[in-house]
């Protein structure tokens, strides 16, 4: 007898393959048969007039520390989405050394470049454990879908280098030492390395994070550990905007140092700069030219970037400003009521050396998304221009001073680029091209900024559905087989028999990601950005069902994906 039926659907294999109706069999926890299914199931689902998928995949997030509050994931799991890797960026939050002063040193920087309250680091995640195998042994068998967790440099240096980690080279002993550590992270399940040189990312302090400190050498060395393990890959945050030769041949340097597969973040391609994502891609063809493979993440929606001043995440990229976004609180506050400093800020921000960052510096045309005092109210959804105006000041100093009266929680909006039809052209274009993946979600991060969580359906809404970017078949396969093929995942990214049955059932005609909203319900009480999936009926995960018509069902159906055991070296 068969666990499960989802008879009468419309198959979308992930292969690229047309549709076909067939009735889909399940037997622990696999795909059993597929087509006209007679033997008996314990459960059946009506699929008729419905879409029968596998389970989307998410190579890009940061459920690292929300996995411990959140064991389904959310919204991810709500969107299709069965399988994640997180870690990324250098940012994994295993292994630990056991000295509380470092773990506190890892929160500050998750709070800070990856927007994750400080709060709820606190109070939702345990920090107590070690390896990287303790951290993975931690969530297994707890989680709603399947994980899979990057070892990154940034937790390697810092438990090797302790203070050190920022600020100093290593010393061959050390890179010695965060060697031997990532083997035995990778030996105990860890899927690769991770890392960044993003001048995005600095930490709670207001300075470049460990791993901005590493020479190539070192980067370089850790790249070399991974070659040593089965079904392993490569991340890196590399430069912002066109790389250069230097940036061009790291990537390609750390691929062949790994001998895998290198994945980078971010690929948005917009029609306000229509030969930049064109000069980013050349990265792939420089290091496929070499004999290695580099692939950039492509994010399939345009990005809604909300911002302030507690995080300080973006502003901090201008010259100048992060040595204020990191200061404490009250002195921060203090700093930016200065008119000298606002007068340096200003000037940073307007500088040759803001590069891509100085059209942030366009405050006028900021819109204030939300405010926490009432005073403020009738400003939101006004412009900083137009609040400027009223007010007879300079743009930053009304943005400064407004933010300054909320205790700088106040929200900001940058212009939105790429809602036109030429960059939703450009992007659908760049879906299938063989160097992209899409992907690159953030989800579990930026929590206050970005809903990029819901990639997916925004995928299936706007480039299937409203645009006709892309064919559903197309659509399913970029979404499902691309990224597990990618990562390297055994018997994941297609329905096909004796595949593990991750499953999503979802109506082509509504599916969608809803409004945006802010939602409070993390530790500490803090909020985040959320979305509802519109549109999807059920979401199976290694054959249960985990999501049905919008609700967890409370049984959990993840797995924790290790190297080598549930992963292949793809190629």
């Amino acid at each position: 007898m068969l666990d499960m039926i989802i008879r009468g659907g419309s198959v979308i294999d992930g292969s690229g393959a047309p549709a076909r109706l067939a009735d889909v069999g399940i037997r622990g926890g696999r795909i059993a048969a597929i087509g006209t299914v007679t033997e008996a199931a314990r459960e059946e689902i009506d699929a008729t007039g419905l879409t029968v998928a596998p389970g989307f995949v998410d190579v890009h997030t940061h459920y690292d520390a929300q996995a411990f509050w959140d064991r389904t994931l959310s919204p991810s799991c709500y969107h299709g989405v069965t399988t994640v890797i997180a870690g990324n960026c250098g940012f994994s939050i295993a292994p630990l050394n056991g000295k509380p002063e470092d773990s506190e040193y890892l929160m500050r920087m998750l709070a800070r470049v990856e927007g994750m309250p400080l709060e709820s680091l606190r109070e939702g995640v345990p920090w107590n454990w070690r390896s990287f195998g303790e951290y993975l042994d931690a969530l297994d068998g707890k989680l709603a879908i399947n994980a899979g967790f990057m070892v990154g440099h940034s937790a390697l240096r810092r438990h090797v280098m302790g203070a050190r980690a920022v600020g100093s080279h290593a010393t061959g002993a050390e890179i010695a030492a965060m060697q031997e550590l990532l083997r035995e992270s990778i030996a105990a399940g860890g899927l690769g390395f991770s890392s960044t040189v993003s001048q995005t990312h600095n930490d709670g302090d207001g300075k470049p994070v460990p791993s901005r400190h590493a020479t190539d050498e070192e980067l370089f060395a850790l790249a070399s550990v991974v070659k040593e393990f089965p079904g392993t890959l490569l991340e890196l945050l590399p430069g912002v905007g066109s790389f250069s030769d230097d940036e061009k041949e790291r990537m390609t340097k750390f691929a062949l140092a790994g001998e895998r597969t290198v994945n980078w973040n971010l690929l948005n391609p917009s029609s306000l700069m229509p030969d930049m994502h064109k000069a980013q891609l050349a990265a792939s063809d420089h290091a496929a030219a070499r004999g290695a493979t580099v692939v950039a993440l492509t994010l399939p929606q345009p990005m809604t970037i909300r911002l302030n001043l507690v995080s300080g995440f973006i502003f901090d990229a201008l010259p100048g400003w992060a040595e204020v976004i990191g200061k404490p609180l009250p002195e921060r506050k203090a700093a930016f009521a200065d008119p000298a400093v606002r007068a340096r800020l200003e000037a940073g921000a307007r500088s040759p050396e803001a590069g891509v960052f100085a059209a942030l510096a366009n405050w006028l045309s900021w819109t204030i998304d939300e405010v926490f005092v009432a005073a403020n109210k009738a400003w939101q959804g006004k412009t900083v221009g137009e609040l400027a105006t009223a007010q007879g000041k300079t743009p930053l100093d009304a943005l400064l001073d407004l933010s300054l009266s909320e205790d700088l929680r106040t929200s900001f909006v940058p212009p939105i680029f790429g809602d036109d039809d030429e960059s939703w052209r450009m992007r659908g274009e760049v879906w299938t091209d063989p160097r992209t993946v899409i992907g690159a979600s953030d989800a579990g991060a930026h929590l206050d900024m970005i809903d990029t969580f819901a990639f997916s359906t925004q995928v299936l809404e706007h480039g299937v559905r409203k645009r006709g970017l892309i064919s559903l078949e197309q659509a399913v396969h970029q979404l499902t087989e691309v990224p597990a093929r990618m990562v390297g995942l055994k018997d994941r990214g297609q329905l096909r028999e004796g595949f593990c049955a991750d499953v999503v059932v979802f109506d082509a005609d509504t599916i969608a990601s809803g409004p945006t909203h802010t939602r409070f319900d993390l530790p500490g009480g803090v909020g985040r950005l959320y979305a509802e999936a519109l549109g999807v009926a059920h979401v199976i995960v290694n054959g249960r069902e985990i999501v049905r018509h919008g609700a967890y069902t409370g049984t959990p159906g993840g797995r924790i994906l290790r190297s080598g055991r549930d992963t292949a070296t793809a190629g």
